[in-house]
């Protein structure tokens, strides 16, 4: 360091690389070297001080943009990584904030452009810039002040370019005239430091500090003037600053010699002080100067002037040279000058002067509304989060002062959000209760902040929250069980029915699947049965349905959505299958086509409304699908008989007379009431006759070749019949004489179709069905042949017709009977003991069986089985 570096004050001691001596760095006068300065300014960048968790860091003005202040992180203490977690950002208030910035990748606290102390801070002191450092999780809150060091950037600055003087030449030695002193933008070492002025005959000067800190700056008269001998003087004044390569100003004094004027102007105050609102309108006084000469005439004549003022100073306020009235010529702003100083001086015409000091204080008014600053918000605020979660920062910020500048903060409308006072001016917004995306999504929370200024000022700001969906709501269904409603023999993959279930929750949360439940319908998995469209909730049949099987049917769907874990509810689906006409009546009695026929022997007595059988049908259908009528489509004699609609009961319609063919064929058809109706057919034999001796002879019946192999079963049973059969007879005769009883006719039982015919699912219809409990049947077929049965019949109904014999022939015989004349041969008649039932019915079978027989075979058993019968 250059020997002429005065020690003002100690910063910090380093080892200065430039200066190359250990020592102390201080704010130095006038005579440090420019180097001395650069070691001064680069200790001073990286000197950072943290004083109660705050940061303060000392830079030179004029700066180039992008010079590192200083390293925050590592200064804080902090990792590189925690810094950026944390969301460090700068918070400047929105005044400072075009300075410096915060480099996020290396964490360095670094210059966005020049800074000009001059033009920032004026004539203050100290000029400091301020930040804020806002981190979160948790929220912490640092200040740095950025200290702007002066540096020699401006020279020394007269008021005017010439100073005009008008001395009698009659003043004598010693005669002092103020000169306005220089002024220097720069502060401490580098303003204003001396006076020179340059040599002549008559002035030298005189350089004292004033009571305020000012200089008072004077000419002395050190030889009479001679105007005679000279009647212009000029020279220079100069001003020197104390900076590092000395800058300085010059004003010329130009001295015209006169004759007596020797009283100078007096202010009627020392100093003048003047107060005013920042919203002071254009034009307003702000104070008045007062100056009075006690010369007169033109050397009484007071004019004002600035002797020293500063450049905003002169855009703001005007003098009146005349009157000395300071008016207002410019905006004010009480954030960014609150005081204004300036001296004026008053001059006689012939040069004589004086000065005084104006100090105008700039009064605060509630011009500023609060500025709300949103710092960080959540994107999304999950719906579970419980009360008290803090979803967002603001900063609110107010330029005035004092009351002026105090803001209450609050949340409008009815939003379950409050703001909790965090750091100074920070404020967090946290939840207050629990949050529903499904009542609500989103938030436009209006913050607003009220200042207590009179009349008070307001801002607002609208912040948007989002609520995040969770997986909080199972899907529902839109009914609380369905119904589907489907005919049989449907077609495979038809839609029965559709189930719909919402989810409230969003996208995939919301997202619904159907699925069937396993189970099993009649022992098979459901699936075999219906489908479930897992996007569309259609159900669909995977087969046709059988009414006569399967009636109805239940499932369960599961409606469950894609959230994770996945929520589900399950529904009810019944399926009812209605019945379709897709059964043809089914005939019980007589046997149907392809079997053998049933012959019914009427008496030759039968009165008119007599019964003589009956058709007996079922239909595998339901409702009036199984509603059967009865008609007799052909017969051999069409008024004969009649058979009841729906009975089915064949009945004669008149009495039967001699004339009448013995052999009656009834062709039957039953129909169901469905649309289309179905229908069946049979065929009924009927022998008009009292006694099986009537009978026509049975040697025509004939049999098919396949039943040939029967002859040598019939030769055992032959042989069977005459070797017991007088044990039959007198074991028959024995009970008979034991107990006598009323012989039986030979239809003395009712007619019972076996259980074994009859289908399981058939359903009995009252009224229209054919099994009716009034009518009970019993079946006695033999086992022997294959192609005729005897089928006797008996019924327990009063109104039922008796008879004594029953012959079933085989359908080729019936069908050649019912085309045969009525001249067509008979079967040759025999009589048989009325009470002999057991004998007739053994003796019936053996004539059946026989009829199969070769012709010599039956040369051979015919005398036998002649004896037989007659025995």
């Amino acid at each position: 360091m250059d020997p002429g570096c005065a020690q003002v004050g100690v910063w910090r001691r380093a080892v200065l690389s430039e200066c190359s001596v250990d020592q102390e760095l201080v704010f130095g006068p006038s005579g440090c070297s420019t180097n001395t300065l650069l070691c001064f300014a680069d200790v001073l960048i990286h000197v950072p001080i943290r004083l109660a968790a705050d940061l303060s860091y000392t830079i030179p003005e004029e700066m180039r943009p992008g010079s590192i202040v200083g390293n925050i992180p590592k200064d804080l203490g902090l990792g590189l990584g925690e810094f950026f977690e944390r969301k460090a950002r700068i918070d400047t208030g929105g005044k400072d904030h075009h300075f410096c910035d915060l480099d996020l990748k290396t964490g360095n606290f670094v210059t966005k452009k020049r800074i000009d102390r001059e033009e920032l801070c004026g004539e203050k002191m100290s000029c400091v810039l301020r930040f804020e450092l806002v981190l979160e999780s948790p929220l912490e809150l640092h200040h740095i002040s950025l200290l702007i060091q002066d540096i020699n950037d401006n020279s020394p600055n007269f008021p005017e370019d010439v100073v005009k003087l008008e001395i009698s030449e009659s003043v004598g030695r010693g005669a002092r005239y103020r000169v306005n002193e220089a002024h220097d933008s720069d502060i401490g070492q580098n303003t204003v430091r001396e006076y020179s002025l340059e040599k002549n005959e008559h002035f030298v000067l005189s350089v004292q500090d004033d009571t305020d800190g000012s200089k008072k700056i004077e000419l002395i008269l050190d030889k009479e003037l001679d105007r005679e001998k000279e009647q212009d003087l000029n020279f220079a004044l100069f001003a020197i600053d104390g900076g590092n390569l000395q800058r300085s100003g010059s004003v010329t004094i130009k001295v015209t010699v006169l004759d007596a004027n020797d009283n100078a102007p007096l202010f009627n105050q020392t100093f003048y002080k003047a107060s005013l609102p920042e919203n002071a309108q254009i034009d307003t006084v702000v104070a008045a100067v007062k100056a009075t000469d006690a010369d007169e005439g033109v050397n009484g004549e007071v004019t004002y002037e600035f002797s020293r003022i500063t450049e905003k100073a002169k855009k703001v306020f005007s003098l009146n040279s005349k009157t000395g009235e300071i008016r207002v010529i410019g905006p004010l702003d009480f954030e960014t000058d609150p005081k204004y100083e300036m001296r004026i001086y008053a001059k006689d015409g012939y040069g004589l002067s004086s000065d005084t000091k104006l100090m105008i204080d700039v009064t605060d008014v509630n011009d500023n509304a609060p500025i709300i600053y949103l710092k960080s918000i959540m994107s999304a605020i999950p719906e579970n989060a419980p009360p008290g979660t803090e979803v967002g920062i603001i900063n609110v910020q107010d330029r005035d002062s004092d009351k002026n500048g105090q803001v209450r903060c609050s949340i409008q409308a009815n939003a379950p959000f409050k703001l909790v006072p965090s750091i100074k001016n920070y404020y967090s917004v946290v939840s207050t209760g629990q949050l529903d995306r499904e009542l609500v999504s989103d938030y436009n929370i209006t913050i607003s902040a009220t200042d207590e200024g009179s009349p008070p000022l307001s801002s607002f700001k609208t912040v948007h929250l989002s609520v995040a969906d969770i997986n909080d709501n199972p899907p529902v269904f839109e009914e609380q069980s369905y119904s589907a409603y489907v005919s049989e023999n449907n077609q495979a993959g038809s839609t029965l029915c559709s189930v719909s279930a919402r989810d409230p929750d969003w996208r995939q949360n919301g997202t619904v699947i159907y699925s069937l439940l396993a189970a099993e319908v009649n022992g098979a998995p459901v699936s075999s049965y219906v489908s479930v469209n897992g996007d569309t909730g259609l159900i669909h049949a995977v087969r046709p349905f059988d009414y006569e099987q399967l009636r109805s049917f239940q499932v369960q769907v599961m409606a469950r959505d894609n959230g994770s874990p996945p929520l589900s509810s399950n529904v009810s689906v019944s399926v009812f299958i209605s019945d379709v006409n897709d059964n043809s009546p089914q005939i019980l009695y007589p046997a149907p086509e392809g079997s053998s026929f049933m012959t019914e022997l009427v008496p030759k007595a039968a009165h008119g409304g007599s019964l003589v059988s009956k058709v007996i049908a079922v239909d595998a259908d339901s409702g009036q699908n199984a509603w059967l009528s009865y008609h007799i489509v052909k017969s051999t004699d069409p008024g004969l008989f009649t058979i009841g609609l729906h009975s089915g009961e064949i009945r004669t319609q008149r009495d039967i007379s001699q004339s009448d063919s013995m052999k009656q064929n009834l062709i039957v058809a039953v129909k169901d009431n469905g649309q289309p109706s179905l229908s069946a057919t049979c065929a009924m034999y009927l022998l008009i006759s009292d006694n099986l001796a009537e009978v026509p002879e049975l040697k025509d019946i004939s049999y098919d070749e396949k039943n040939s192999k029967l002859t040598s079963y019939l030769i055992i049973a032959l042989v069977c019949v005459s070797t017991f059969f007088l044990t039959f007879i007198i074991i028959i005769l024995g009970v008979r004489f034991c107990r006598r009883r009323k012989p039986r006719l030979l239809f003395d039982g009712a007619v019972a179709i076996p259980s074994g015919y009859l289908p399981p699912n058939y359903a009995d219809v009252d009224g229209t069905g054919t099994l009716r409990s009034a009518y009970n049947y019993d079946a006695y077929l033999t086992t022997g042949s294959r192609t005729s049965d005897f089928k006797f019949v008996s019924s327990y109904n009063d109104n039922t017709l008796p008879a004594d014999k029953t012959l079933r022939k085989s359908p080729t015989d019936f069908l050649e009977a019912f085309d045969e004349s009525t001249n067509a041969s008979e079967v040759g008649t025999f009589s048989v003991p009325q009470n002999s039932g057991l004998w007739l019915r053994t003796t019936m079978a053996f004539l059946v069986e026989f009829s199969d027989i070769s012709e010599s075979t039956k040369e051979v058993f015919m005398p036998s089985l002649i004896f037989c019968l007659l025995y």
